[in-house]
């Protein structure tokens, strides 16, 4: 990062010069949310922008897809994250002069977004044409204890001399509605992409206006979306607090709402204006009502008082540090990374309540604001960690999601239920089948997610309560999916699938995919035994409903105990897939840097035909089930794999960093952290302008504590064998087990756990030793090394020779591939 304009501050990120030509990455670095709310960092005055951002989690309108060649099962429904009316406009005139910040003369300018009390502050000092030096200080708070809520404020002072001064305050549709700054809302700075990465655009308008009205200075405006049949409400109060003479001015119709403040100000005389903003929405809520719970919102906070809003939310963000803190001593600029891609997981979780996190949570559309497996892989770990009630709510969303995934799994043949690939509201919207409706490890994902969820907490009740649907509907899938082979032994095997890794598509027995089917049929099993010991009456109740027999839980134990899992015995590897090792070898290093991420240069047929990954398949696998590989097995798998890696997902080089400690590349797997801590903050992967990646940030948390912490969970038990970088001199970490919160502290030679909050004993295990720990009786343990320590990283060994021995060496590769001697 430009250090100049970035400067490093460990609790803050900071901005101190404004620049249009990377407005897009700072609108998604400065963005505000609370999981259900999301404003993008846009100016106040609301003119240019990459892309006015106002996001309502869960508000979506859908179309019918249109395949060029349809297909039975194809996706039908699209489903796109819509742009709420914006409410953050609040545009300034000085003298008539407006303040245009790609066109102001700036003699001063700061932004900061403060992780400890949640505020986004811009403070500036503007010379007018005229020559007056103006002050103008705004902020933007999205609350994080009143979900509806958003609090903004400007504040403007002449600092020379009296002037004429406007303000006007708006709710402007911009979705459907046109910016006279910027023509036809949506547009701003934004170029049409081809990246699949990015958001997509609806055409015919998707919000048709309903109730609107003023009063006084309140403003409401309230929608219904054209085809989805959602509703949303906005209204806004705005407050004035000036000793100058003003008058106000209103003005409303279908797709705005203004509240101009025309003053007189004088010399040194400040104006401020505070904008309240309350949002809801519903899929099945009357507008009036939506408007009504609006106007309680406003009025509660009327009550109590702008000033015991700030005071909640940084009360609450005290409460969420202390639980979440992750912390690198003597190492700011890292911090500052860390503790950045930590709120930004606070940010998208927090109140969503029951929705899900969408992949760039609510800071962008891109991917159309879709929930993904990201979530429950990437993201459910450290909310289960830190935060158990808000991983509950992410895993109800699946729960609820249940009937359409029973129904998809009926329209493709299979018993049980199969989660979609990629939704909003529970229907699957991935219109590329290969990549998308074919990984149905997605099913695996939620019920690894749920298991690790119980482990943690104990929360037998959700599982009574109905979550323990999720895992025997998603066993039911792996049963039928399948089938027996049997020559001499019997396997159970699983053809045409895709693993994480969407370079290489539709394959057979991907081991990723079988090896967490595996995981998955035998929690079932695990939960259901569990359930009938401790909630008899729930179990009972959840036989009746599902229909369960005993002989189907002995089929599950069955296809678990015979499931294949590849392995090349020439190699000593795991292959990827049944036919991974007969392709030939993709070059990356003869590979131009502008011809990379791949999928945005070279068709799909083209990549599927080599060896080569868009994101660590096998190497998650070894993460994921470690207890279910050898050291040695993993050690052979990850030399073979991670040379063959792009990462052109943001989300590979997770699993890579923390194999990379465990099996012995120290430095490889620091360099590999430090690319996903940076990955927006750096727009590392180029599309950072389209939101922020949500899992990315959730695999900063899992780096340092599953990868430098050595935390693993398996089957319930905590343990630990720390990987502490050579170049760090201590971490410290919290998680929360079964009630109690715990803090570990990690040095090169001891590692230090103690109770900070709860009453249980925590038991866990440090390289094989038992030990617990209980308030006021801490663990101090002595560590020999941080495991074993391997030079550089690993380079392709047998590039052209496959498993029985011959060379593939290829014909027109895309790039000039060395051949063995």
């Amino acid at each position: 990062m430009n250090r100049d304009r970035f400067p490093v501050d460990p609790w803050r990120l900071i901005e101190t010069e404004y620049d249009r030509k990377t407005l897009g990455e700072t609108e998604s670095l400065f963005a505000v949310g609370n999981g259900y709310i999301g404003m993008r960092g846009n100016a106040a005055e609301g003119r240019r922008a990459y892309e006015h951002g106002t996001f309502v989690n869960g508000l979506h309108e859908t179309w019918k897809i249109r395949h060029a060649e349809d297909a039975y099962g194809f996706a039908q429904v699209g489903q796109i994250m819509v742009n709420a009316p914006d409410s953050k406009v609040m545009r300034l005139y000085v003298d008539d002069e407006p303040l245009s910040l790609g066109d102001a003369d700036l003699l001063s300018y700061e932004r900061a977004l403060d992780f400890r009390d949640g505020v986004l502050r811009r403070d500036l000092i503007w010379l007018t044409p005229s020559g007056k030096r103006v002050q103008v200080s705004a902020s933007r708070m999205i609350s994080f204890p009143e979900r509806h809520l958003a609090v903004m404020t400007l504040e403007v002072t002449v600092l020379d001399a009296d002037a004429p001064l406007t303000i006007s305050c708006q709710i402007l549709n911009r979705q459907d509605g046109e910016d006279e700054y910027d023509g036809p809302s949506g547009v701003g700075g934004k170029a049409q992409q081809s990246d699949p990465r990015a958001g997509g655009r609806v055409s015919e308008r998707v919000f048709e206006p309903q109730e609107r009205w003023q009063d006084g200075n309140r403003s409401v405006l309230s929608y219904e979306t054209a085809h989805s049949g959602m509703t949303l409400a906005v209204a806004a109060d705005h407050l004035i607090e000036t000793s100058n003479d003003y008058t106000v001015e209103r003005y409303i119709d279908g797709d705005i709402a203004k509240n101009v403040f025309s003053v007189d100000a004088k010399r040194g005389d400040p104006v401020k204006i505070t904008k309240v903003v309350s949002y809801h929405s519903s899929r099945t809520t009357p507008t009036r009502e939506l408007i009504d719970r609006c106007r309680r919102t406003l009025d509660r906070i009327a009550s109590a008082g702008v000033p015991a809003q700030y005071a909640r939310q940084k009360e609450w963000l005290t409460e969420f540090w202390s639980r979440s803190d992750v912390e690198t001593p003597g190492q700011d600029e890292l911090q500052q990374a860390v503790r950045w891609n930590v709120f930004q997981l606070a940010q998208a979780s927090a109140r969503a309540d029951g929705l899900g996190v969408p992949a760039k949570g609510v800071t962008g559309n891109g991917y159309n604001g879709h929930y993904f497996w990201d979530t429950e892989i990437y993201v459910l770990p450290f909310l289960t960690y830190t935060s158990p009630l808000w991983a509950r709510n992410a895993l109800r969303i699946r729960e609820q999601m249940l009937p359409k995934a029973r129904e998809r799994a009926r329209e493709l043949n299979e018993a049980g239920a199969l989660f979609p690939w990629r939704t909003i509201n529970g229907e699957e919207a991935s219109a590329y089948y290969a990549a998308g409706t074919a990984q149905y490890h997605i099913n695996a994902d939620v019920t690894y997610a749920l298991a690790k969820f119980i482990h943690a907490t104990g929360d037998i009740d959700f599982l009574s309560q109905g979550a323990i649907d999720i895992a025997v509907e998603t066993a039911r899938m792996w049963a039928t999916l399948g089938f027996w082979r049997r020559n001499g032994e019997e396997r159970f095997e699983i053809h045409g699938v895709t693993g994480p890794d969407e370079y290489t598509t539709v394959v057979n027995n991907n081991l990723f995919t079988n090896v967490m089917a595996r995981f998955n049929l035998r929690y079932a099993i695990e939960a259901l035994t569990k359930l009938e010991q401790e909630r008899p009456d729930a179990y009972a109740r959840a036989v009746k409903r599902l229909e369960l027999e005993d002989s189907e839980l002995e089929e599950w134990e069955r296809v678990a105990a015979a499931m294949t899992i590849p392995y090349a015995e020439t190699l000593k590897i795991h292959p990827q897939d049944s036919h991974f090792l007969e392709r030939e070898v993709w070059d990356l290093e003869a590979t131009p840097e502008d011809r990379k991420p791949l999928m945005l240069h070279y068709h799909p047929l083209v990549i599927y035909r080599f060896q080569v990954l868009k994101q660590a398949d096998v190497v998650l696998a070894l993460y994921l089930q470690g207890d279910q590989f050898t050291f040695d097995e993993k050690l052979a798998d990850f030399d073979y794999y991670d040379p063959l890696t792009t990462s052109d997902s943001s989300l590979s080089k997770v699993a890579q960093s923390i194999m990379a400690a465990e099996v012995g590349y120290q430095d490889l797997a620091l360099d590999y952290f430090i690319d996903t801590a940076f990955v927006d903050l750096e727009n590392r992967h180029g599309n950072s302008q389209d939101g922020v990646h949500v899992a990315a940030a959730g695999g900063v948390w899992s780096s340092l504590i599953y990868g430098f912490g050595g935390m693993r969970d398996y089957g319930g038990e905590l343990s630990f064998d720390p990987r502490l970088p050579a170049t760090w001199s201590e971490l410290r970490y919290r998680l929360t087990w079964r009630g109690t919160r715990v803090l570990v502290h990690l040095t090169a030679d001891a590692m230090r756990v103690s109770v900070v909050d709860g009453e249980g004993t925590v038991p866990f295990v440090v390289r094989g030793e038992s030990f617990e720990v209980a308030p006021g009786r801490d663990a101090e343990i002595a560590l020999d090394g941080q495991g074993p320590i391997r030079k550089d990283a690993p380079v392709q060994k047998r590039r052209n020779r496959r498993e029985d021995g011959s060379i593939m060496l290829p014909s027109a590769a895309p790039g000039p591939v060395q051949t063995e001697s």
